[in-house]
Formats: structure tokens, sequence, C-alpha cells
């Protein structure tokens, strides 16, 4: 029979994902209300940063919903149709959240083009008091994502957080600039240099999501390695079928075939392997199928003949 493990850290997991929820809330919150301060201000002063950086906040406010929504969707406990529960729908929030953002991006450089075209005169004052505004709210916005879990979904949402803080920042450079200088143009260089930032971002992002979507091995983990050091355990003889992916941020999971040559001690190398997971690699969802060294050796040689056979009668 093949022995499961799954640490359960219920309490702490329940109290780091309501913590979780309540940031994501006050986020939401600050960022809808100053969108709307930032697109009247953008529409009165003729800004394309301002009215960009206004676009952007929007999006993060459907962002920062949308990730709220996931991470309380991801907390309901498994059915027999989930056994996993939902916790991949940070995942999903996650990979929503950067494909809109890469959307907005194509938007915004669109428009800057157009207006490097025909610039347009822009009211600077208001610019720089609004900028300045929305490079505080940001701030705020941004460490409060900082300061908690970072999950894929969380990271989706500091990334369009990020790209409001540059935006703000870009928005009140434009502004200082075309005070002094009666440049601009350089309203929408600026909009184009931040929204290439954020793109490489982005990008990353959605290749990071793509792979915990696909049960790709996480990066920073070596399958070999983890199967030599399982295969290096004194009674093991052979660890295959090993198989290590993803189900959300922080939770890796694991299953695999173990060859031993005692199955009378399979309890304790049961508990050796997975103290080794769980220390050197955190490791915590763990299936092992043991399998007698014997037995094993036995299907190794029909294969072997099998394949003698085969190729004899080529």
């Amino acid at each position: 029979m093949p022995a499961h493990k799954h640490h359960h850290h219920h309490e702490h997991t329940t109290n780091t994902r309501s913590t979780v929820d309540r940031v994501l809330l006050w986020a939401f919150l600050l960022t809808l209300g100053f969108a709307l301060i930032e697109a009247a201000g953008g529409w009165l002063a003729d800004s394309l940063a301002l009215l960009g950086d206004a676009g952007h906040m929007f999006s993060d406010m459907t962002a920062l919903g949308l990730a709220a929504l996931a991470a309380w969707v991801a907390r309901q406990p498994p059915s027999l149709r989930h056994s996993y529960g939902l916790v991949r729908a940070e995942a999903v929030a996650a990979l929503i959240n950067g494909s809109l953002m890469v959307v907005v991006v194509i938007g915004i450089t669109w428009h800057a083009v157009q207006r490097l075209q025909a610039p347009n005169p822009v009211n600077s004052g208001i610019v720089m008091v609004i900028a300045t505004a929305g490079l505080v709210v940001n701030l705020i916005v941004f460490r409060l994502l900082h300061a908690g879990e970072k999950t894929l979904n969380v990271r989706a949402a500091m990334l369009h957080v990020l790209g409001d803080l540059l935006g703000s920042a870009a928005a009140l450079a434009s502004g200082i600039v075309i005070y002094f200088t009666g440049w601009n143009a350089i309203d929408p260089i600026l909009s184009v240099l931040i929204c290439a930032l954020i793109l490489m971002s982005s990008l990353r992002l959605l290749r990071e999501v793509l792979h915990v979507i696909m049960e790709g091995v996480p990066h920073y983990l070596d399958l070999r390695k983890v199967g030599a050091a399982m295969a290096g355990l004194t009674g093991v003889r052979e660890v295959h079928d090993l198989h290590i992916w993803t189900l959300a941020s922080g939770r890796v999971a694991l299953s695999a075939h173990v060859v031993i040559h005692d199955m009378s001690q399979w309890d304790n190398q049961l508990a050796a392997l997975q103290h080794l997971l769980h220390e050197q690699y955190d490791i915590e969802h763990v299936t092992l199928q043991p399998e007698p060294a014997m037995r094993t050796t036995r299907l190794h040689r029909m294969d072997a003949a099998a394949a003698t056979r085969e190729k004899s009668g080529r």
C-alpha cells in the first residue's frame, strides 16, 4: 500500500490566509478611492501619464478584487470532486491578472505613440499634485502587500501596484519637467518606458504561473538530485516514477515508487524519507509506493528478456 503524509498547519494557515484577505481588502479600497480621483485629475489636466496611471489603478482594483476572491476560494476544504481543494484558484487569478496587465500596457503604449505624434499641452500643476498623492497611496498599498505572504496571487497583485507606483513617479516627473521646460513630449515618453518595465515583469510572472499550472518541477528543485538523495538512504535500492509539482505557492507535492531491500523495515524507511524531504527540500505533501527489491529485479529481467526476443525477431 502506498504511504501518504501531509503535514497540516491548519491554525497557522488559517491565520495567515485571513491576514492576506484583510490586506487585499484594504489595498482594494485604497486603490478604488484614489483611482477615481486620479482619473478625474487626468481628464482635467489632459495628462496621458496621469490617465495611464489611473488606468493602471482601475486594473489594480480589478486585480486586487480578483486576488481577494481567489484567496477566499483557495481556503475552501477538499471535496469529492476536488480532492486537493481549490488551492489552484490563486494560480488562475495570477494568470488572469498577469494577462490583464499585458493588455493595459499595450493599450497605454498605443496611446503614448499617438500622443508623441501630436503632443497636447498638459496642466503640470494638477499633474504634480495628484501624482504626488498617488505616489503616497501606492507606496502604502505596496507596503501592505509586500509585508504579507508572497503567494503567486499576491505577487500578481503587487505587480499591478508596482506598475502604479512607477506610473505615479513617471507622472510626477513629467509634471515637473513640463512645468519648468514646457516639453510636453516627456509625458508619453515616460509612459512608454514604464510600460516596458512592467511588461518584462508581467511576462516573468506569467511564465512562472504557467509552469505551476502545467505541474512543472519547482525551479529551485532538481528532480535528479532529490531522487539521488532518496535512493542514498540506507535500505533503499532505487527510486523511480518520481514526480514533483507545485499545488499552490509554498505547497509542493511529491510521489514516487521506492524499491527497498526489506519490506519489514518500510515504516522506518518511510519516516526517514519523509524527514529527508521535509528538512532538505521543504516538501510536505508526500506519497510513496514501496516495492520489494526481488520483485523489481524479476520484472527488470522479464523486460530485458522481452526486449531481447523482440530484437531477435526483427
